[in-house]
């Protein structure tokens, strides 16, 4: 990647990094309990046609915590989100979303941030009642609603070895993480109190029925939406991605094979082509 600059919203410091170039802007977003590096494939399969662009969210595995009392449920993460995009002045933006639903919400929510996407691409994400989704989404919930429990629940991050129980990673992905890339994702939930605290308020800021609200109004984004799965997938439903898409007005469906929840680590060039042919067509 090109640079690891820091942008200051009012929330506070969001690393990210920026591909640069004139080619159509592309802004990939990650979920919980991992951070940007999760796209490196995905950008280096793109980055020779588009500006790629890879925010750090505030999701327990950043760097620089955001200041006390902001708003991280849901909602305020996916205010962020479109806040990080004004701050660049990001216009004409695809953006893409693994894991969470922050983009999805951003996409519906009908603010001026919104309006900065003309593409939406929404990777093996949480929907309808499945939220936190399945087994290792619940984990880290129930965690978070007990004092310390998330520096607890954290310690098994330790050993590499552990990192593919399925309270982990291990449901996630069918491909083993290189441990460089799981350290990273661990380090901040281990030894910073202020990322811990900052996954924590969005843990304990979920609804279970948030995203039953946001795909009734799914019908409001115009613009188009390919709803991309993962065909081995446990802990997203198969059967949510394909009632997804079909909720949008101009919604699409893609299966990529051979892949569970983190397509842009089991799967990074079939979804580096699904991004580039959606754009191609619209």
């Amino acid at each position: 990647m090109k640079c690891m600059p820091t942008i200051e919203l009012q929330a506070g410091f969001l690393d990210y990094t920026d591909s640069g170039g004139d080619g159509p802007t592309v802004v990939l977003v990650h979920g919980p309990a991992v951070d940007g590096t999760l796209w490196r494939h995905v950008v280096e399969e793109l980055r020779d046609r588009y500006r790629v662009v890879v925010p750090t969210l505030p999701f327990g595995s950043h760097l620089r915590p955001v200041r006390p009392g902001t708003d991280l449920s849901p909602d305020g993460m996916a205010g962020l989100l479109g806040d990080f995009l004004e701050a660049l002045d990001l216009t004409g933006v695809t953006l893409v979303q693994n894991d969470a639903a922050t983009g999805m919400l951003l996409a519906v929510s009908g603010t001026s941030s919104a309006r900065r996407i003309d593409r939406l691409v929404l990777a093996a994400i949480e929907a309808f009642d499945n939220f936190p989704p399945g087994l290792p989404g619940w984990s880290i919930w129930l965690a978070a609603k007990v004092p310390g429990g998330l520096a607890a629940a954290a310690q098994p991050l330790r050993i590499p070895l552990l990192r593919r129980l399925p309270v982990a990673y291990g449901l996630l992905s069918k491909r083993t993480v290189p441990r460089e890339i799981t350290d990273r994702w661990s380090w901040p939930l281990l030894g910073s109190a202020g990322s811990r605290r900052d996954l924590r308020a969005y843990l304990r800021g979920a609804r279970p029925n948030r995203l039953q609200r946001a795909a009734a109004e799914a019908g409001s984004f115009d613009r188009p939406v390919l709803v991309v799965w993962a065909a081995e997938d446990r802990v997203m439903p198969l059967a949510h991605g394909r009632r997804l898409a079909g909720l949008f007005p101009q919604g699409s469906y893609l299966e990529i094979p051979d892949s569970r929840t983190l397509i842009p680590e089991d799967q990074p060039s079939a979804l580096a082509a699904a991004i580039d042919g959606f754009i191609s067509k619209n």
